[in-house]
């Protein structure tokens, strides 16, 4: 029994930390009810939420839109966001910052910098030493980065979801462009952690819309695969994706939907914002013409008044393509004098020939990159606000060679629909149908380092090699891991991008540095000191591309084996425990084992093939003398310098299953002895094999960012601290302003109030000249010195002066509640009374309440009367201006007693069961109740005449072993299971009466 008890507790442990686990999940949950996702797009953003009972709802704000304009308007004392910061752009243009994404990840000489400044001079842009960017200058106290104005803008995004869904969310998904490189997606990330919000995924906005067309076309995606065009044309950028569509078998859940990004090109100028700054040049220049000899300033120099003409192109553009010409009007332009002036939908094609040249070129790259034809692309779907352009659509329409354009996607939210989902499956809140995505890298990432190499005996040269991490349209997320077989020694590597031969010459330029990081390794030469006796697996650095395309260097490790004879030793409770809570979670090996330090190499081969033409699932391992691509040049596979005649190709796979199988094979071969016979215990001592032990040794890493370095801690931390200041700020005067409403309305509602009938009918004229002096001091010193007052302030004044109403208010307020009470306790009563009276005048045979229970019923019902009545009239005797004796609550308590009472009754005589009925004249029952069962009456026995139901039973004679027992004198068997009952023998007069019956 003790044996049993130790090998049932594991199992007991197991089952204890199960249950610690799914509370651990459900306190996470509890945490984590809503999420949300923004879409942010360069001119405007686009919330959404999930939360319980509101699945993927686009968030309105606070002006009831649906779209809220990426804009920002910093003032010392204030801020403005949304539409009331649009507004402002015309008033304080220095102040309201617009289309800062450009500048989001570029460094001070990057042509969109200057381009940004050509487009909007108002905006004093200065230069940021230590990381070489730049930064918005409001004023000398006003000083903010573009990843401190996007992370106020994403904390407004996340207000206006925490009051659409009325409770917190901290968990987000946020669109980027498919453009975006790793600086610009790593600023983005640090904005969200200025904001405090906790990213889920950076999702592209391609596949963000690609996701939302799968989601709610899910029963139209099979096994054949459908190629869709996706042609987004935005306010500030062109993307066009080429997404593929079919079922395939997952493991987790069988045949599942799937999308697979195949193409992207794009245009990162070419957009909606660009043809308004063309109309707005026109407009500018037809302004001039007007003033022309009146000896006045351009309009151009006047920020103001470029402001309004870009506002009145943005309507133009909408206008015009709905209509073949609009009157662009503008009132007090400039020096008080009104702007008009006709445009055509011509004149605006020509100003835009250039613009609309480029359009079929985002088409061109996506077919190239996807390598596929327009023949096989079955529809191409319109997504943007500029896509509307008519122009834009019947040159796309020529390029593509299709008979129309597909319009059947919500251009403007479908990003945001598809991000949010998203957002519901990557959060443990919700529960969604699994939908596969297979995104692509856009940018490829490579390795390059240098080692020595002796070409001919005595000459050694350095070699530079390359080796592609990530390829060009390759799938991610995903692992990879990088081994150095031929250093011992410490070193340095370079993570670069790869080949940009697609990007032209401008877009290279706008791209940034192409140099990622240099790793500087420190360790390796202490780490061969250490395991001396062992055998060097190589040196295996460890990289990770995550769910938001972000590059990171997970660990290196140094990692050696050797042979050592495998002692057979009983497994300990603690070990049986562990792989007792492993078979629970699924058995195999997650993701937090990798780091210990007797890992398996199944375990370190982290990540599927790379790149989009290899086997989906491979296991690959790219090694510094695997064949790995070299750019420019191909070599044949190098070989083991420790004479392993393996190619290197072949060794990742024969490595990753090296140490697994190769220990069973060797296991399972020296179970049995020869010719299959089991071996004895000396045999099996000898042949015992001998297994590979693996250590890993971490090793040291500092990384060299080059292409744009993040924000030091400190200076992250002041940044965090400088928006939740601002917020803090922002809160504070919006509920100093609320206080300072609500003191205000107060004293007006009250003001008037003193003047209607049921309140003068309930005070005294001293009362309400009383009261009417307060209110109008009150008003007095609001009007005087409530600007400088403090919220504190206002609050008490308003505390004061409810307090001086507050008799005067309950008065009102209680009698206007007495006839719905009284009447409702009048109804109470009677509807009691009959009750009672009914439960009264039940026969004694079909009563169901004791006597108890009637008094008592009928003691609440009397003195409920008599309080009622007695407190009326004293209630009639006081004055209407003294404080009343009869109160609602008072009402109410009496109501609630006397209905608690009555419901005991009513439920005791639903569930109450009849009692059984007597006996009619001639000695049988009567009939039974319709309501009893059929199983019931099939039971019932009747009695003979004369014998009364109180009478015993017959009881059932004894059986006889031996010999045979008389007929008449054979027991009766009722209701036995699969025979019919006898016939009792009856006197016939008998008989007769029960056939009557």
């Amino acid at each position: 029994m003790a044996v049993a008890n130790r090998r049932q507790r594991p199992r007991r442990l197991a089952c204890w930390a199960l249950v610690a686990v799914v509370l651990a999940d459900l306190l996470a949950l509890s945490d984590t009810v809503a999420v949300m996702s923004v879409d942010l797009g360069s001119e405007s953003m686009k919330v959404a939420i999930v939360k319980p009972g509101v699945p993927m709802e686009i968030v309105l704000n606070k002006e009831s839109r649906r779209k809220t304009p990426v804009t920002v308007t910093l003032k010392e004392n204030e801020r403005f966001f949304g539409d009331t910061a649009a507004g402002m752009a015309i008033k304080n243009p220095k102040a309201t910052l617009r289309y800062f994404q450009h500048l989001l990840g570029k460094q001070a000489d990057n042509p969109h910098v200057a381009l940004y400044r050509a487009r909007f001079p108002e905006h004093e842009l200065q230069f940021d030493p230590q990381r070489q960017t730049v930064h918005f200058r409001i004023s000398p106290q006003l000083q903010f980065s573009p990843e401190e104005v996007l992370g106020m803008v994403l904390n407004y995004s996340r207000s206006l979801a925490e009051d659409f869904a009325e409770q917190p969310i901290k968990d987000a998904v946020i669109t980027v462009p498919a453009f975006f490189n790793q600086a610009e997606r790593r600023a983005v990330l640090q904005a969200a952690r200025m904001a405090g919000l906790k990213v889920l995924q950076l999702i592209n906005d391609n596949t963000a819309t690609a996701l939302s067309y799968g989601v709610f076309r899910r029963k139209d995606i099979n096994t054949t695969a459908q190629n869709i065009m996706f042609y987004d044309m935005g306010s500030g950028s062109t993307v066009c994706t080429i997404v593929t569509y079919q079922t395939v078998k997952t493991k987790e859940a069988g045949m599942q939907p799937q999308l697979q990004i195949r193409g992207v090109g794009f245009d990162r100028t070419l957009g909606g914002l660009e043809m308004e700054l063309r109309l707005r040049e026109h407009l500018a220049g037809l302004f001039n013409e007007q003033r022309k000899g009146q000896r006045t300033k351009d309009v151009r120099e006047n920020p103001r008044a470029m402001a309004k003409l870009l506002r009145e192109a943005n309507r133009l553009k909408t206008v015009l393509s709905a209509n073949a010409d609009h009157m662009a009007q503008i009132e007090g332009l400039m020096d008080d004098l009104d702007f008009k002036a006709k445009v055509t939908r011509a004149e605006f094609e020509e100003l835009c020939a250039d613009l609309f040249e480029r359009v079929p070129g985002p088409v061109q790259q996506a077919l190239q990159s996807a390598e596929m034809s327009l023949d096989e692309i079955e529809q191409v779907i319109l997504v943007g606000g500029a896509t509307r352009v008519p122009k834009v659509q019947e040159v796309l329409l020529k390029a593509v060679g299709k008979e129309e354009l597909g319009k059947n996607i919500n251009a403007d939210e479908a990003a945001a629909m598809g991000a949010v989902y998203q957002a519901a499956a990557l959060s443990k809140a919700f529960k969604v149908k699994p939908f596969v995505i297979r995104d692509a890298v856009v940018y490829p990432i490579l390795v390059e380092f240098t080692r020595e190499v002796e070409e001919e005996p005595g000459v050694r040269s350095l070699k530079h090699n390359k080796r592609v991490l990530f390829s060009r349209m390759g799938p991610y997320p995903q692992r990879k891991v990088i081994t150095f077989n031929r250093y011992s020694h410490d070193f340095d590597f370079h993570v670069n991008y790869g080949d940009l031969g697609f990007l032209g010459p401008e877009d290279l330029r706008v791209f940034g540095s192409q140099n990622l990081t240099t790793v500087k390794l420190k360790g390796v030469g202490d780490s061969f000191k250490k395991y001396p006796d062992y055998e060097s697996k190589g040196i295996k650095a460890h990289f990770n591309l995550d769910e938001s395309g972000v590059l990171s260097l997970d660990r290196v490790e140094s990692v050696f084996e050797t042979l050592v004879e495998d002692s057979p030793e009983e497994e300990s409770t603690l070990t049986k425990l562990g792989n007792t809570i492993s078979s629970l979670f699924g058995g195999g090996s997650t993701a937090d084992t990798k780091e210990n330090g007797t890992d398996t190499v199944q375990e370190e081969e982290e990540g599927p093939a790379e790149g989009g033409k290899d086997e989906p699932g491979e296991q690959v391992e790219l090694k510094e003398e695997a064949e790995a691509p070299v750019e420019g040049t191909t070599q044949p596979p190098l070989t083991e310098p420790k004479g392993d005649t393996a190619p290197e190709a072949e060794k990742p796979a024969a490595e990753e299953n090296g140490d697994k199988s190769g220990a069973q094979k060797t296991s399972e071969k020296g179970d049995l002895g020869p010719k299959g016979a089991p071996p004895s215990p000396e045999e099996e001592k000898k042949q015992k094999p001998a297994r590979k032990q693996r250590m890993v040794e971490e090793i040291g890493v500092e990384l060299v960012v080059l292409d744009l370095p993040d924000l030091p801690a400190d200076e992250l931390a002041r940044s965090v601290q400088k928006l939740e200041d601002l917020t803090l700020r922002d809160l504070e005067k919006q509920e100093r302003e609320k206080a300072a409403n609500s003191l205000e309305a107060f004293i007006f509602e009250t003001q008037d109030k003193l003047y209607q009938p049921e309140y003068q009918e309930v005070s005294t004229e001293k009362e309400r000249e009383e009261i009417a002096g307060k209110l109008s001091a009150a008003s007095t010193w609001l009007e005087d010195d409530g600007f400088a007052a403090t919220t504190a302030m206002l609050k008490d004044k308003l505390a004061e002066l409810r307090k001086l109403c507050l008799g005067l208010f309950f008065r009102v307020e209680e009698r206007k509640k007495w006839p719905e009470r009284l009447s409702a306790l009048d109804s109470l009563l009677n509807h009691s009374s009959i009750f009672l009276k009914g439960a009264r005048l039940l026969p004694e045979m079909d009563q169901i309440f004791t006597e108890v229970e009637m008094t008592t019923l009928e003691k609440v019902i009397n003195e409920t009367w008599a309080w009622k009545n007695a407190t009326v009239a004293e209630q009639a005797k006081l004055p209407a201006t003294e404080k009343p004796v009869l109160l609602s609550k008072d009402i109410e308590a009496k109501m609630m007693a006397l209905d608690r009472e009555v419901q005991y009754l009513l439920n005791k005589a639903k569930f109450a069961k009849p009692r059984p009925r007597p006996k009619d004249k001639n000695g049988t029952r009567a009939e039974p109740p319709l309501s009893a069962s059929a199983s019931d009456q099939g039971e019932k026995v009747i009695p003979p005449a004369g014998q009364t139901e109180d009478a015993e039973p017959i009881s059932e004679p004894e059986k006889v072993e031996t010999g045979s027992e008389p007929a008449d004198t054979e027991p009766l068997e009722l209701g036995g299971p699969g025979a019919e009952p006898e016939q009792e023998q009856q006197p016939a007069g008998q008989k007769r009466k029960n056939d009557e019956l």
